[in-house]
């Protein structure tokens, strides 16, 4: 099996093992469960310490979410398709948090290459308000922006200990605030 694939069958292996037994997690368990030997684990990766860094770099990849927001009928009304992105967002929020409690990771560590802007995606959520972009009164970035500081604070156990926000209540906020007079409930 080529290095780059032996490294990706070891992470995705390595995941619900993770969630499983935290960091107790073995390397004799991690081999066996990817019917690798223990010794392939190390010539892949320095230490146990690396596959679980490695483990939550993936997990904090955009290029999935992304693409599950890119797949977000545009034919939706807004509400609608801020909602499923909302829901989306918070699935990867508590996932992240799963995995980095479980390996001990206590600080979201530096991407590849160093560019965090490379896990935001303002860009695909913005995405999503383009379409309606005449009725906005700030920019799908700026929106986006919003949006997703809404959502990952709502579904950040330190910061929603309660559970967090509905999608649609977030989504609410963002589209029409807080004030009586904009809102068409009151």
């Amino acid at each position: 099996m080529p290095a780059d694939r032996r490294r990706a069958h070891l992470i995705e292996t390595t995941i619900p093992l993770l969630l499983e037994y935290g960091q107790g997690l073995t390397t004799r368990q991690i081999a066996e469960a990817a019917d690798v030997a223990e010794g392939t684990i190390f010539g892949v990766f320095a230490d146990k310490a690396s596959l679980l860094a490695a483990v939550v770099d993936q997990a904090l990849d955009p290029t999935q979410f992304e693409q599950d927001l890119d797949q977000i009928d545009r034919s939706l009304p807004l509400h609608d398709r801020l909602v499923v992105a909302v829901r989306l967002l918070q699935q990867r929020v508590a996932r992240i948090g799963q995995l980095m409690t479980a390996s001990g990771i206590s600080a979201v560590p530096a991407p590849s290459g160093g560019d965090r802007s490379a896990r935001t995606s303002v860009g695909a959520l913005a995405r999503l308000f383009e379409p309606d972009r005449a009725v906005l009164c700030r920019s799908p970035e700026a929106c986006a922006r919003v949006l997703r500081g809404l959502a990952i604070a709502s579904a950040h156990p330190g910061l929603s200990p309660d559970g967090g926000d509905p999608p649609e209540e977030i989504v609410f906020v963002v589209l029409h605030g807080v004030m009586v007079e904009e809102d068409p409930r009151c």
